[in-house]
């Protein structure tokens, strides 16, 4: 214009875009990003599912031979025509985690010899009816609990007293016995002498699962002393809570490979060692609930207290990350003790103020349970944790961990 105003309207190419859908390349370009978007996300999707099948697929492929011979051998070796409860011993037996095979299958038979048993003392005195069927049921189940009480057990005496009562005759129960007891035969072999669990390998899984959680929320507790106000976020309490779960795996877990020790003739001979490395398992126990003191007490620090906590709090976090990379390995057990003993030196005294003081002795807790979960004697321990910085620091002696067992082809867990 000749004022030199602009001329109302867009300038010849604002808010012009290239039209690339009416061109063939513009159409496959947007075509292939959105194939692109949709792929990723089906794989991060699908990924669980991928992961369960590679973790799961070794054990059913067990199941599924185990349950053939077990049918095979009872219509070979028994001669029965349909021993339809042969294979479905050895499936529920086999169904089962890692450790707890051998004692699901001792249960099942457990459970299907108590409801044979009551169901043909009622058909032999008492005869057929409703009345007997549902005393035989009841009975089956109480004498089930006599045999320890598991829902398997319970559950199958049941069924075996209802099947009895039905049919009217023990011989289908009798045969019933044998079909039970051949699968569970399979089972046993399957589970104590041709795949049986390595217990240690069990147990370092465990542990590293939980010592990973354990270093999370101490990296959470060191950040939240730095960064957040008087009080802790509900959200580092949650995560501080989750702990307790993988914790109690690892007690659980603890049962399991000192069954395993005792029950499969492989481990017989490192029964010992397994019990040793179980005891030092249960100091995870210790250092969870020392970690969760530990964040309570910090809580309570003012500004210089928390300034001077964070900084060891997220060291021990470091430290406890790289042990769980490999809680078994000598060398990181190593690495992880002599920090510890580092870290213990750099913790301020007890002197001044009594909160304070109490994080401080809650810190030194945590680094001595630690030190007793890698091997460290508990007397050197205790000295380590609490010796004077000024008389120099002495390196500590750790009981060798057992290696674990060298993984056959075939073998998986």
């Amino acid at each position: 214009m000749p004022d030199g105003r602009t001329p109302p309207g867009p300038a010849p190419d604002e808010g012009r875009r290239p039209h690339t859908g009416s061109s063939p390349a513009g159409w496959f370009g947007t075509w292939r990003a959105a194939a692109g978007r949709g792929l990723r996300r089906t794989a991060r999707a699908g990924r669980p599912a991928w992961d369960r099948l590679t973790d799961k697929l070794w054990m059913l492929l067990q199941q599924s031979a185990g349950a053939t011979i077990a049918w095979w051998l009872a219509i070979t070796v028994a001669d029965h025509p349909q021993p339809i409860f042969a294979p479905i011993t050895t499936l529920v037996a086999l169904n089962a985690a890692r450790g707890e095979r051998g004692t699901n299958a001792v249960r099942f038979v457990a459970g299907v010899l108590a409801g044979i048993l009551v169901a043909e003392v009622a058909i032999t005195f008492v005869g057929t009816g409703y009345g007997v069927m549902a005393g035989a049921t009841l009975l089956a189940m109480l004498l089930a609990l006599l045999f320890g009480g598991e829902r398997i057990t319970i559950a199958q005496a049941a069924v075996s007293a209802v099947l009895v009562v039905a049919t009217g005759t023990v011989q289908s129960g009798t045969e019933r016995i044998l079909d039970v007891l051949l699968g569970a035969a399979v089972a046993l072999v399957f589970s104590q002498l041709l795949f049986p669990v390595e217990p240690l390998a069990l147990l370092r899984r465990a542990e590293a699962a939980a010592l990973a959680d354990l270093a999370d929320a101490l990296h959470l507790t060191a950040r939240a002393l730095r960064h957040e106000g008087d009080h802790l976020s509900e959200w580092t309490w949650d995560h501080l809570r989750s702990v307790y779960g993988h914790l109690s795996e690892v007690s659980r877990t603890r049962v399991l490979t000192s069954r395993a020790a005792r029950h499969s003739p492989l481990w017989w001979g490192r029964g010992p060692l397994i019990a040793r490395e179980g005891e030092y398992a249960t100091r995870l126990d210790l250092l969870g609930n020392g970690c969760l003191m530990l964040t309570r007490t910090a809580e309570d620090l003012d500004a210089p207290g928390r300034a001077t906590v964070a900084p060891v709090v997220h060291d021990l976090a470091t430290v406890v990350t790289a042990l769980a990379l490999a809680p078994g390995d000598p060398g990181v057990r190593r690495c992880a003790a002599d920090r510890t003993v580092e870290l213990a030196a750099s913790v301020p005294g007890t002197a001044g103020d009594a909160r304070l003081a109490a994080a401080c002795e809650t810190v030194r807790t945590v680094l001595l349970d630690l030190l007793l979960f890698v091997g460290a004697d508990a007397g050197e321990a205790a000295h380590a944790v609490r010796a004077d910085p000024r008389q120099g620091r002495r390196r500590l002696d750790l009981a060798e961990p057992p290696p674990a067992a060298r993984r056959l082809p075939f073998r998986r867990h």
